[in-house]
């Protein structure tokens, strides 16, 4: 695109990383990507480097870790049945039954993180008495008719196991603050005003990613990067089991043809 006459281009710039032209430097996020990354900080200490811009403290990385182990995997959900479907389609690409499968994170399975961050973070924002804050908005979402993104849970009742461990470390790692507080206080409340609906594993997740300053908008990406390491396990095995058959098999069964 040519800039508009009598206009200087502006000139582009980025604080991600050096480009491959650049040969005299590789740099990260103002980090030396050899000599202070590589053998040196872990997987997961790069990806809060790579959304915040500086790198955790051990308290930080340990919440984060735990985050994305938690999320890798859940047995045959909606994103592994998709990778396994896409797998007997296309067995020669791996990515591409890994990438089919992320598709599926979102405002249903896995992306819930993000809404659970939003509501939490407008709580600890508003200056109010947690309790006080979490009766009035749960009130008001009831009102109209809203889900509560990151509480309850098909099989899990009445409480997410996945929940408990993570509060655990979180107690660990000190990062039961007022964000924490007010996921506790909007579960009672949805409690008291409805019915028990327990705080699953990605509204824990949004509560204790704000408690280590990860942002909200990038909390989807955490989802993302940690069911891609599942989804790869469960294309490998599908190239072994090749079940795929069998799944149409039960759904054309279960599914007939009517007028």
């Amino acid at each position: 695109m040519k800039p508009e006459k009598g206009k200087a281009p502006k000139k582009l710039r980025t604080r991600i990383g050096s480009a491959p032209p650049d040969i005299s430097r590789l740099r990260f996020r103002g980090k030396d990507t050899l000599t202070e990354l590589v053998g040196t900080a872990t997987f997961t200490e790069c990806i809060y480097l790579a959304a915040t811009g500086r790198m955790p403290d051990k308290r930080q990385a340990a919440v984060l870790d735990a985050c994305l182990v938690i999320l890798m995997d859940h047995g045959i959900t909606p994103s592994s049945l998709v990778a396994r479907l896409v797998t007997d389609t296309v067995p020669t690409d791996i990515q591409v039954p890994i990438a089919a499968g992320l598709l599926t994170v979102g405002n249903k399975f896995m992306g819930t993180i993000a809404g659970a961050g939003e509501i939490f973070s407008a709580g600890a924002a508003s200056g109010a008495d947690p309790a006080v804050w979490a009766a009035e908005r749960v009130g008001e979402d009831l009102r109209a008719g809203r889900r509560f993104p990151g509480f309850g849970h098909p099989d899990y009742f009445p409480d997410d196991p996945r929940t408990l461990r993570l509060w655990q470390v979180a107690e660990q790692y000190d990062c039961i603050g007022r964000y924490a507080t007010v996921a506790k206080h909007v579960e009672r409340e949805i409690e008291r005003q409805s019915r028990r609906l327990p705080m699953n594993a990605t509204g824990a997740i949004g509560a204790m990613l704000c408690e280590i300053e990860f942002p909200v908008v990038a909390m989807r990406g955490v989802a993302v990067i940690s069911r891609a390491a599942g989804l790869l396990a469960h294309s490998l095995e599908e190239l072994e089991t090749k079940t795929a058959g069998g799944i149409m098999a039960i759904v054309q069964d279960a599914v007939p043809y009517e007028e």
